[in-house]
């Protein structure tokens, strides 16, 4: 059957093959197989390549052991966000993982720093092909079709062979509960034969549609949407890509300046809706930013957002007028 596909994150996409619903309930119970094809991969090569990109990002990496990663932004001088990413040290060489609709200005953000450095960026995304399995039964189904993934930690990566074929198993942050990811070579056809093989074990194909759902459910933000530019990273309340003991790097003054003298004024958070569900959009109080709904979701009966609201006028359980809408401020769910 030809499924419909749409532009996600900056490649196309298929938003449901069955039906969202039962898309998400495989993600929430059981374990869905998702096509990772609009996410991009950079490689960083050349003996400067540590000391380099660790005055690059936000996040430390000549601390990085080996096949480990972490989660980063890129900032401008000024503290904005130009784009997030994970990092992982592959030995010889630096991975950066990140969407396709972020390349393009992350590698010229990057680039422009390459001054006398021996650094080598890479393009590697249409060599690498991955695909994700997310949801609690992720495990038991990696391990009905041969691949053990016991005792692998957190954005650490297991090189192994399976039906003679190279792969990386990849697990995911912990902000993603019951996520793994296995990269391959595209050319191999490797892909193709995981994702039937995969599918024989249990796991259920799932769209966009239904994880856009299960992003929003857990609190973890889109760049482009939920963080922007214009944004700085303590507002972003993602405490896991910043470092404060590594040293220099782009935009370190601004981060420090805010750890140092106290917080910005307005941060990320949850929502849940009682009313309509409100356009993204930004909603004042006495003539004074309130909050900014930057992701929506409708859910059944449940409708629930992301977005941010003024620090010091809200704890979770709060209570906010939006428009036409009353919202609760929520805090995000860590656990399928």
């Amino acid at each position: 059957m030809t499924q419909t596909t749409l532009y996600y994150n900056g490649a196309e996409a298929v938003p449901a093959f069955t039906d969202a619903e039962s898309e998400l309930r495989a993600l929430l119970s059981g374990c869905g197989l998702i096509d990772l094809g609009w996410r991009a991969k950079i490689t960083v090569s050349g003996r400067d390549r540590v000391r380099w990109l660790n005055g690059m990002v936000t996040n430390t990496v000549k601390d990085l052991s080996l096949n480990r990663g972490n989660y980063s932004f890129v900032l401008t001088a000024q503290g904005r966000i130009v784009g997030d990413l994970y990092v992982y040290n592959r030995g010889e060489y630096l991975l950066l993982d990140t969407d396709r609709s972020q390349l393009e200005a992350l590698m010229t953000a990057l680039k422009r720093f390459i001054i006398m450095d021996q650094v080598e960026l890479k393009d590697s995304s249409d060599t690498l092909g991955a695909i994700a399995l997310c949801g609690p039964g992720s495990e038991q189904v990696l391990s009905a079709a041969g691949i053990d993934a016991s005792g692998l930690q957190a954005l650490e990566l297991r090189d192994i062979v399976v039906d003679n074929a190279n792969i990386t198993l990849v697990r995911g942050p912990e902000q993603k509960p019951g996520w793994y990811e296995i990269w391959c070579d595209k050319a191999a056809g490797t892909t193709a034969r995981l994702t039937e093989k995969l599918m024989k074990a249990g796991a259920q194909p799932v769209g966009t549609e239904a994880l856009e759902w299960w992003r929003i459910m857990h609190g973890i933000p889109r760049y482009g949407q939920d963080i922007r530019e214009r944004d700085l990273p303590q507002e972003t309340e993602q405490v896991q890509a910043l470092n404060f003991i590594k040293g220099c790097y782009i935009g370190q003054e601004i981060v420090e300046r805010i750890r140092s003298r106290g917080q910005v004024h307005r941060k990320f958070t949850g929502f849940e809706f009682h009313d309509a569900l409100p356009q993204p959009g930004k909603f004042e109080e006495n003539g004074r930013l309130l909050a900014e709904i930057t992701s929506v979701a409708q859910i059944g009966a449940k409708k629930i957002g992301l977005g941010y609201v003024r620090r010091e006028a809200v704890s979770p359980g709060s209570q906010l007028k939006l428009g036409a809408t009353t919202a609760t401020v929520t805090e995000f769910k860590t656990s399928s």
